[in-house]
C-alpha cells in the first residue's frame, strides 16, 4: 500500500533530523519503482484465457465434428477434449519450463520451473510496458491454452481412421519435441527465431504452420480413408460447423488481442484486425468459389473465416486495419484455390484441410506480416523500416517452422505406429470410430 504522506515529510513534521529522512526517501523511491501487478491487465488476460479455452471445447470440437460423417462425430469430440486435457497437464509438468523457463539455449529453456517449481501466487510475469506485470499463473494458463489448441488442430488431418491410443501417444511426443521447442524459439528471449527479430504476434508459426504441417505429415503416413474420392464423405452437419466457426471467431479475440498481454491500444488493434481480416476472407473465399465455377457455400464461408483468422494471427498487433483487410483478401483467395484445386492433385487425404487452411494461411500471414508493417498500410513501421530485410527474416522463420514440424511430427507418428499402430481395423473404419473406438454414438435416434 502506498503511503499518503512521504516518510520524510512525516519525519520532518515530528522534528526528526534530516539524516534519518534520507533512507526513507530511498525506500519510498524503490517501492515506487517496483513492478506493480495491474488488475486491469490481469482481468483481461484471465478473460482472454477463457476465450481461448472456448475455441477448443466446444469451438474446434464442433467445427471439426460437423465436418465428418455421422458415425465418426463422437470420436472427433473425444479426441479433441482428450488431447487438450493431456496438453494442459503436460504444460504444468514440464512444457512451460521448456518453453519459457529460465536459462536454456536457442531451442529450449531450462528445467528449473518443472512441475511449476518455485512459482507462487505472488510470482509475476512482465508485460510489454515497463513496470507493469501480471501474475505468472495467469501467463502460464494463457500459454497453456495455446499448446492445447495447437495439438488439437493436428487432428483435422487424421480423422475417421486413426486409433485413439495412437492420438494420445502422438500428442505426448509431439508436444515435447515439436511444440515446446518452437514456442521457445519464437516467443522467448534467447530463442533462435526470436533473436532473429521475426514477428509472430499470436502464433502464425508456433500454432498454425506447426499444426498444419504436422497434420499433412500425419495424413501421408496414415494413408487415405477407405473409399476416399470414391464414396461420398460430405460433412454430416454444417450447422455444427457454423456454430464451431462462430465460437472460434469469438474465442480468437482472446487468442489475438490477449497476446498483447495487456489491456491497451495494441490489444485494441489486434481486436479490430481480427474482425476485418476474417470478414474479408469470408467474402473473398465465397467469391473465389464462384470464380472457380462453384456456388458460394456455407462451408466456404466457414473455411474462409478460419483462413482469415489464421492469416491475421501473426500480424494482429503488427498491422494496421488496411493491412488486415489485405491479409484477409489474400488468404481467402489462395487458401480457397489450394483446397478446391491443388489438394486433389496432391492425392493426400488431409481430411479437414488443416494444412490447406492453417499451414497455407499461416505461411501467408507470417510472410506478409513484414508487408503489413508498412506505414502506408497503417502499420507501426517507421520511416526507416526495412521491409525487405524483415521479409527475409519472416521467410527464414517459416522455413524453420516447416522443417521442424515436419521432421518432429514424422518422428512422433512413427513412434506411435511402433507402440500401438496408427489405423483402426477396416471393420472399425467402416462401422465408424464412435462405436468401434469408444462404444458410443453421437446420436441415438
Amino acid at each position: 500500500m502506498k503511503p499518503t504522506l512521504g516518510l520524510a515529510g512525516r519525519a520532518l513534521a515530528f522534528g526528526a533530523p534530516l539524516l534519518f529522512s534520507l533512507p526513507a526517501f530511498a525506500q519510498e523511491a524503490a517501492e515506487a519503482a517496483a513492478p506493480v501487478v495491474d488488475k486491469g491487465d490481469t482481468a483481461w488476460m484471465m478473460t482472454s484465457t477463457v476465450l481461448v479455452m472456448a475455441m477448443i471445447v466446444p469451438g474446434l470440437a464442433l467445427f471439426y465434428g460437423g465436418l465428418v460423417r455421422t458415425k465418426n462425430m463422437l470420436s472427433v469430440l473425444t479426441q479433441i477434449i482428450a488431447v487438450a486435457s493431456l496438453a494442459m497437464v503436460m504444460w504444468a509438468l514440464y512444457g512451460y519450463t521448456m518453453a519459457f523457463g529460465d536459462g536454456g539455449n536457442a531451442f529450449i529453456a531450462g528445467f528449473g520451473k518443472a512441475f511449476l517449481s518455485g512459482i507462487t501466487a505472488d510470482s509475476t510475469a512482465a508485460t510489454f510496458s515497463d513496470g507493469f506485470v501480471i501474475p505468472e499463473f495467469v501467463f502460464i494458463a494463457f500459454q497453456m491454452t495455446f499448446s492445447a489448441i495447437t495439438v488439437a488442430l493436428v487432428i483435422g488431418g487424421l480423422v475417421e481412421r486413426i486409433k485413439f491410443s495412437a492420438v494420445m501417444i502422438f500428442a505426448v511426443i509431439w508436444l515435447t519435441i515439436v511444440y515446446y521447442p518452437i514456442a521457445h524459439m519464437v516467443w522467448a528471449t534467447g530463442g533462435l527465431i526470436f533473436e532473429w527479430g521475426a514477428l509472430d504476434f499470436a502464433g502464425g508459426t508456433v500454432v498454425h504452420i506447426n499444426a498444419g504441417v504436422s497434420a499433412l505429415v500425419g495424413a501421408i503416413i496414415l494413408g487415405k480413408r477407405i473409399g476416399y474420392q470414391k464414396e461420398i464423405m460430405a460433412p454430416h452437419s454444417l450447422t455444427m460447423t457454423l456454430i464451431g466457426t462462430g465460437l472460434l471467431w469469438v474465442g480468437w479475440f482472446g487468442f489475438n488481442a490477449g497476446s498483447a498481454l495487456e489491456a491497451n491500444g495494441s490489444a485494441g488493434l489486434a481486436l479490430i484486425n481480427t474482425f476485418l481480416a476474417t470478414a474479408t476472407a469470408v467474402l473473398f473465399w465465397m467469391l473465389t468459389e464462384r470464380a472457380l465455377g462453384h456456388k458460394s457455400s456455407l462451408l466456404g464461408a466457414c473455411s474462409g473465416a478460419i483462413a482469415g483468422l489464421v492469416a491475421i494471427t501473426p500480424a494482429a498487433g503488427n498491422s494496421g486495419p488496411m493491412g488486415a483487410i489485405l491479409l484477409g483478401l489474400v488468404a481467402g483467395i489462395l487458401c480457397c484455390i489450394f483446397v478446391m484445386k491443388i489438394k486433389a492433385k496432391l492425392g493426400v487425404d488431409e481430411s479437414l484441410d488443416a494444412f490447406g487452411i492453417h499451414a497455407v494461411g499461416g505461411i501467408i500471414g507470417s510472410i506478409l506480416t513484414a508487408v503489413t508493417m508498412l506505414p502506408s498500410l497503417g502499420g507501426p513501421g517507421g520511416e526507416d523500416y526495412a521491409v525487405g530485410a524483415q521479409l527475409i527474416i519472416q521467410i527464414q522463420a517459416v522455413v524453420v517452422a516447416v522443417i521442424w514440424a515436419g521432421v518432429g511430427s514424422a518422428i512422433a507418428f512413427t513412434v506411435a505406429k511402433v507402440v500401438t499402430g496408427l489405423r483402426v481395423t477396416e471393420e472399425v473404419e467402416r462401422e465408424g470410430l464412435d462405436l468401434g473406438e469408444h462404444g458410443e454414438r453421437a446420436y441415438n435416434y
